[in-house]
């Protein structure tokens, strides 16, 4: 077993707020505060979503597999774990229920405290202890949420968000249209089409004040692929590549308005669509051109997984914060702005 220094503490966290299901382990001494971090997604065939009942039956059959793998690649016994941390919210309500049931159940089986937390909030906290950000304007892109957020008093505020349905969500129901496959995930696989792209395409781009809206882009998009593809006017590569300039220069427009507006000069991207390298790289022109930087993750940690809910736990928990087994609840629409970050100085 690994052998623990005195007042280190030990969180085993659980995320499973839509279709990836990961238990992470860290802590808050040594070099690599993550001591294990396996994930299992559930992959629906090209042409489909992934629904919420299917989403939580492939949890409930994989999450006490993940539990185990956690502890042995952790090399930690039940006992040396100081507390439990699950996805509170937002997410998909069935398969959020089965990272709180297992979690109130191994609580009472190993008496342990539990803290809830906030999805949103997990990405934010990885970010921040795996880069150098350390008080960013954080893009937060992902299939069910985009939001530009900074911190002030004890709060992440919401500077701007999407009004109507998710960038992530955007590219994946495209890549629905198109046939794109959902293995490893859809917006990767629009992303490698992007590359072949040559032609750019006018789409409609909305810019409202600090949010911005995106059914418009997916309906014209949509269409366009059902008629001036199939007509062979454009290609599948070309409407990827036009989709991914104009919703990432939405994001980069809203971004920069918050970083003039908050005084800050750094960028810290979080959520599975962060992983994308031309959004990367188009923020980081941006950021360069203000004379800051862009802070980024990879697939481990930018894609939803279990480590970043137990460092967001382990923040909480060494401030006092936990949940009563009674309250050990979910919540579909848990909003960033509503999580109280008393870990952080005012």
């Amino acid at each position: 077993p690994l052998s623990l220094i005195a007042g280190m503490v030990v969180i085993l966290g659980i995320e499973g707020s839509a279709n990836k299901l990961g238990v992470g382990i860290v802590t808050d001494l040594g070099e690599d505060p993550i001591l294990a971090n396996p994930r299992h997604t559930y992959i629906t065939p090209p042409g489909t979503g992934f629904l919420p009942r299917e989403t939580a039956e492939h949890h409930r059959k994989h999450i006490l597999q993940l539990v185990k793998k956690a502890l042995e690649e952790a090399k930690i016994p039940p006992k040396d774990i100081d507390a439990l941390a699950y996805t509170k919210g937002p997410g998909m309500g069935a398969p959020l229920q089965i990272g709180a049931l297992v979690t109130r159940t191994l609580a009472i089986l190993w008496k342990k405290p539990i803290i809830g937390v906030n999805h949103c909030v997990g990405h934010i906290e990885m970010g921040r202890r795996l880069t150098e950000a350390k008080d960013p304007i954080v893009l937060y892109v992902s299939g069910g949420n985009t939001q530009v957020l900074a911190y002030s008093q004890q709060k992440y505020r919401i500077f701007g968000e999407t009004i109507d349905i998710a960038v992530g969500n955007t590219l994946d129901r495209f890549a629905r249209v198109v046939g794109l496959p959902n293995d490893p995930n859809p917006g990767y696989n629009i992303e490698q089409s992007a590359k072949k792209g040559k032609t750019l395409i006018e789409l409609p781009i909305v810019v409202k004040g600090m949010d911005i809206s995106l059914s418009g882009i997916l309906a014209q998009v949509t269409q366009l692929a059902k008629t001036q593809v199939k007509a062979g006017k454009i290609t599948t590569e070309d409407l990827c590549f036009s989709l991914q300039e104009a919703v990432f220069s939405m994001l980069v427009e809203t971004t920069e308005r918050a970083m003039a507006h908050c005084g800050k000069k750094d960028v810290l991207i979080v959520g599975g669509v962060g992983c994308n390298k031309r959004l990367q790289e188009m923020m980081a022109i941006m950021a360069k051109e203000r004379g800051g930087k862009v802070a980024t993750m990879d697939h481990r940690y930018c894609i939803d997984n279990g480590a970043m809910i137990a460092w967001a736990g382990l923040e909480m928990y060494k401030s006092g914060v936990s949940t009563k087994l009674e309250d050990c609840t979910v919540t579909q629409r848990y909003r960033t702005d509503a999580v109280d970050v008393v870990w952080r100085e005012m």
